[in-house]
C-alpha cells in the first residue's frame, strides 16, 4: 500500500457548506421555477434553484456539461475539476454547476419563506433530478447535454439522470456513487441524523442557535469516521492521541455554517435512494441500470465506508458501455478520494474525467 500524500488539515469536501464566494468567481444566480411537484404528491411552493455557469455556451448549445452536487455540498464541490487545463475547461465547456433541494442555496428548510424548518415537505434524489431538468431546459433551452458530472450523492443523482433522461446525454461521470442505498449507508445516514435529533437544543427543528452537541457528533459520524478510513489516519497522526485536538477543530470549523434541518431532510432523501423505483421499473435495480444509453464512468474510492464501493462496481456491471476505475489504485482514502482535498487524487479524477470525455466528444469534434 503506497504512502498517502496529505493535505488534509482544512479537513474533508464531503459535507462542507458554501464555500466562500470571491469576486473574482462567477455569479450566483437563481431560477424560479414555481411549485415543484415531489414524488409524493406535495410540493416545494415558491421552488427555486441556485446554480452558476463557467464558460460559454455555444450557438449550437452542444457543449454544455452539468454538475451536480454532494450531500450538504454546493456548486463548489468540484472546483478542483473545472478551471484552465482540467477536465471541465471552461474554454472547451459550459459547466452548470446546480445546488441540490435542501442545500441551503436552493430552496430549503432553512430559507423557505412558506415551508420553513419541518414544514418542509421530503423530497428524493429524483426530485432534485427534476428540478435540475426544469433549470436546464426552461433556463437554458439545452435539450441534450455532454455529461452529467458529480460526487457521492451526486453521483447518486448523476446515475439516476442517466435513468430518468436516458436520451438526454452522451455520457455520466459519478463518483463514489450508489444505484441503490445499502443497509450501511442508511445506518450511517440514521446515526447522523440522531446525533443531531437527540440533541435537546434542536428542539423538534425550531432552534435559535445551532445544537453544538449534535452537530459536532455529527461531524464525527459522518466526515471523520464514514468519508475517511482508518489508513488515512494511520498517515496522518504518528501518536493516536493527536487526532482528538484536531476532530475538535473540524467539529468547530462547521458549527456557524451548517444547518441541521437541512442536512436531515437530504439524508432522507440519500437513504431511500434507488434508481430501480424509477416509475416503469417496479423496483428492479439492474433493470433501470441497464436502461441507461449514456457512456458511463464509474470512479469509486478503496474503503469507502460512507458508499460502500462494492455496491457500485456489482450495479455498475448492468449498465452498457460503463467504465469502472478505482481511484488513485494502491492508495486507501475511501469516500474522501472525491472531496479533492488529496492531491493524487485530484490528479486521477482530473486525468480518468479528461480522457474519458475527449474519447466522448471525440477529441472536441462533437461539440463543433
Amino acid at each position: 500500500m503506497k504512502r498517502l500524500p496529505f493535505v488534509v488539515a482544512a479537513g474533508l469536501l464531503l459535507a462542507l457548506p458554501a464555500a466562500a464566494h470571491t469576486p473574482q468567481q462567477p455569479p450566483h444566480q437563481s431560477y424560479a421555477e414555481g411549485d415543484l411537484g415531489l414524488e409524493s404528491g406535495e410540493a416545494i411552493k415558491d421552488f427555486a434553484i441556485s446554480y452558476v455557469t463557467r464558460g460559454t455556451l455555444n450557438a449550437k448549445k452542444s457543449n454544455a456539461i452539468l454538475m451536480v452536487t454532494a450531500i450538504s455540498g454546493n456548486h463548489h464541490r468540484i472546483d478542483f475539476m473545472i478551471g484552465p487545463g482540467k477536465a471541465l475547461d471552461p474554454a472547451k465547456y459550459f459547466i452548470i454547476c446546480t445546488d441540490a433541494i435542501g442545500n441551503g442555496l436552493t430552496t430549503s428548510p432553512s430559507n423557505s419563506k412558506t415551508q420553513p424548518r419541518m414544514q418542509f415537505p421530503k423530497f428524493t434524489i429524483r426530485d432534485m433530478v427534476q428540478s435540475q431538468y426544469r433549470l436546464v431546459k426552461e433556463k437554458f433551452g439545452i435539450d441534450h447535454v455532454v455529461a452529467v458530472v458529480g460526487p457521492s450523492m451526486g453521483g447518486m443523482q448523476v446515475l439516476q439522470w442517466g435513468v430518468s433522461h436516458p436520451d438526454y446525454m452522451d455520457s455520466l461521470v459519478a463518483m463514489v456513487p450508489l444505484a441503490k442505498t445499502p443497509a450501511w449507508s442508511v445506518a450511517v445516514m440514521e446515526a447522523s441524523r440522531k446525533a443531531i435529533m437527540n440533541d435537546a437544543a434542536w428542539n423538534g427543528g425550531n432552534y435559535e442557535s445551532p445544537p453544538e452537541k449534535g452537530v459536532r457528533l455529527w461531524r464525527d459520524i459522518l466526515s471523520l469516521l464514514a468519508a475517511r478510513t482508518p489508513d488515512m489516519y494511520s498517515a496522518q497522526f504518528k501518536n493516536g492521541m493527536d487526532a482528538l485536538p484536531w476532530m475538535e477543530a473540524q467539529e468547530t470549523a462547521l458549527l456557524k455554517a451548517f444547518d441541521a434541518n437541512d442536512w436531515i431532510y437530504q439524508t432522507w432523501a440519500y437513504e431511500r435512494h434507488d434508481v430501480g423505483t424509477t416509475p416503469g421499473f417496479n423496483g428492479d435495480t439492474a433493470k433501470a441500470l441497464a436502461s441507461i444509453k449514456a457512456k458511463t464512468l464509474i470512479l469509486t474510492g478503496t474503503k469507502d465506508l460512507l458508499n460502500p464501493e462494492f455496491e457500485p462496481i456489482e450495479m455498475g456491471k448492468n449498465i452498457p458501455n460503463a467504465t469502472m476505475k478505482t481511484i488513485s489504485p494502491g492508495t486507501v482514502t475511501g469516500h474522501a478520494a472525491a472531496g479533492g482535498a488529496i492531491p493524487a487524487d485530484v490528479e486521477f479524477l482530473n486525468k480518468e474525467t479528461a480522457a474519458f470525455l475527449d474519447a466522448v466528444t471525440e477529441g472536441g469534434k462533437k461539440l463543433d
